[in-house]
């Protein structure tokens, strides 16, 4: 008996062994993944290889790339080594229901179920597609898509008590907000929501194409409302940043000729909104899809087939996670009470100056 348990060991082992064999030998080719994630508990999506502290989207998905015998262990840790690029790097807490990343893998049979069964249930591969050799999802993604999912009480003015979970965002207040988020439409100099530019570096000129919040609904007893705004780009917490001075203006803490004054030169005390409701919808690969889309060889870089499947993912992992986390930490409540300690009408040049000569 002890032989024969022995025995199948071996076969099982062997099994392994011709599969790794039969996977080296396939030709690598260039991919695009779709992938949806929860974010919560992960620092961003970029891998900081080394750095084992902070974990990353990228540190699960890479393992699971290499359980699964799509990439060899060795471009797991040198990932230029399998041409690696993603198309947005997301921060810290933030989710994602349509990036892609672009990578060379050895097309492995049944390749998507292999990785996801390597994989967390936070995270998915939701579709794959073959593209040109020379194709970079970063450099060939010609606008983002984010989503920001809050609690409508952020837009409650200041001057009213109100208790949170009855707060129901009116009609006036829906279509301020909206009129708002169209002032941002356009290209403008966005040095101010960021920590990363100065004013008069050319890359903080951003095209904004559109930004508008949708109808409120009601989850858990609670108000949400949810932000939609495509870019070509965005900059580091950028979008929260304009989601911020949005909800100071709405709640009277900030005059609306802010907006115009952030666009400028002078540095303007902009407070950033919490992480926790941002979520990265799609990627556009409009240019693309015009040149190689129906070429006859390559696809298009569009995921309508994957749409149901996204919208599952999002209703069990993404739109969860916001709506607990917010009732449990309070993230958007706690974050609304650090308002009034920003400073909305010096510059901060004129504060220096104030403190150097006081009245």
């Amino acid at each position: 008996e002890e032989n024969g348990h022995q025995n199948k060991k071996l076969k099982s082992d062997a099994d392994e062994e011709d599969a790794e064999d039969q996977n080296k030998k396939l030709p690598k080719r260039k991919i695009v993944l779709l992938m949806a994630y929860s974010g919560k508990g992960y620092h961003g999506m970029q891998r900081n290889v080394g750095s084992s502290q902070f974990k990353t989207i990228e540190d699960d998905l890479v393992c699971a790339l290499v359980q699964s015998g799509c990439i060899p262990e060795n471009h797991g840790e040198d990932m230029k080594k399998m041409s690696f690029q993603r198309c947005a790097r997301t921060d810290k807490g933030v989710s994602a229901a349509g990036q892609i990343v672009s990578l060379k893998v050895r097309l492995i049979d049944d390749i998507l179920e292999k990785i996801n069964n390597h994989l967390p249930s936070h995270i998915r591969i939701l579709g794959l597609k073959r593209v040109t050799g020379g194709f970079n999802s970063k450099n060939k993604c010609d606008a983002r898509t984010y989503s920001y999912m809050l609690p409508t009480f952020a837009f409650a003015h200041k001057a009213h008590e109100m208790q949170e979970e009855l707060y129901r965002l009116d009609r006036d207040t829906l279509e301020r907000v909206n009129q708002l988020l169209a002032c941002y439409k356009g290209t403008h100099n966005f040095h101010n929501f960021t920590s990363q530019k100065g004013p008069r570096d050319p890359s903080a000129k951003r095209y904004i194409m559109e930004m508008y919040c949708g109808e409120p609904f009601v989850r858990e007893n609670m108000e949400f409302a949810v932000i939609q705004v495509k870019g070509q780009s965005f900059m580091m917490h950028q979008i929260r940043k304009m989601i911020g001075l949005v909800i100071a203006i709405v709640k009277g803490y900030a005059a609306e000729s802010i907006m115009e004054r952030s666009w400028g030169e002078e540095k303007v005390d902009i407070p950033k909104a919490p992480g926790l409701g941002l979520v990265l919808e799609k990627v556009h690969f409009e240019k693309y899809n015009r040149r190689f889309g129906n070429d006859g060889l390559h696809e298009p870089l569009e995921w309508t087939e994957e749409e149901e499947k996204i919208a599952v993912f999002k209703e069990q992992y993404i739109y969860p996670t916001i709506i607990n986390t917010e009732k449990e930490e309070r993230s958007m409540a706690n974050w609304l009470k650090t308002l009034p300690i920003h400073d909305f009408n010096s510059s901060a040049v004129e504060v220096q100056t104030n403190n150097k000569n006081p009245k």
